[in-house]
């Protein structure tokens, strides 16, 4: 990563962070941007300079499977009905809210494509919480509450041809063959990657994705 833009983010990032209180930093894009790439640098890069940051990732919150097949929506995982919006803001209000113990929170297993639930552990000494996903922006239902519960939203751009040949590697690297990822990328993730592309200008900063 461009090491003068993390320069940048990561003193953005902690010039949130204020006194007897914690900030929360959302970080999103289309699926495929590089978010979680940027995520993980920049608290990389934050605890290296001493500050207590815990990256607590939306994917958390994906519906498991048997949900999803519940509610007749495994062929659209990922969409934004495919995620526990609720189960998610409740999680940034005890965040900002608890400071007294422990938070734990869930995660997202990319090899089991499963949500891992009490795998991550947000201490009393942590002051900034970094969380990325897909629909921070979005103003559907609890959705907008969860724009208000974040301090800032950043958005990650990055040409579309380069986002979707992203998705496609992704893909094949968990287990699908090209022909089916890319039918995937172009069934699945592309219409929601138009969802979130739409909601670009409610950010309050945008990152060059291709510096990522």
């Amino acid at each position: 990563m461009d090491s003068a833009i993390l320069d940048e983010l990561t003193e953005r990032a902690r010039g949130l962070v204020t006194d007897g209180r914690r900030a929360l930093l959302g970080i999103t894009g289309a699926p495929g941007a590089g978010k979680t790439t940027l995520a993980v640098a920049l608290v990389e890069r934050l605890r290296r300079d001493g500050l207590e940051v815990a990256n607590v990732p939306m994917d958390g919150f994906h519906l498991a499977d048997a949900a999803l097949t519940e509610r007749g929506t495994l062929d659209r995982k990922g969409a934004i009905e495919t995620f526990d919006v609720y189960g998610y803001l409740a999680l940034l209000r005890r965040l900002r809210n608890e400071l007294e113990h422990d938070v734990l929170a869930p995660d997202f297993e990319r090899t089991l494509e499963q949500p891992i639930a009490g795998a991550i552990t947000v201490r009393p000494e942590g002051r900034l919480v970094v969380s990325e996903g897909n629909y921070l922006l979005d103003d559907e239902g609890g959705w907008a509450d969860v724009r208000a519960a974040l301090d800032e939203v950043w958005f990650v751009d990055v040409p579309d041809d380069i986002r979707v040949e992203r998705l496609v590697r992704r893909h094949v690297e968990f287990g699908k063959p090209e022909a089916e990822a890319r039918a995937w990328v172009a069934q699945v993730d592309e219409p929601n990657a138009r969802r979130v592309i739409a909601r670009q200008s409610a950010a309050d900063l945008t990152v060059d994705g291709t510096l990522i």
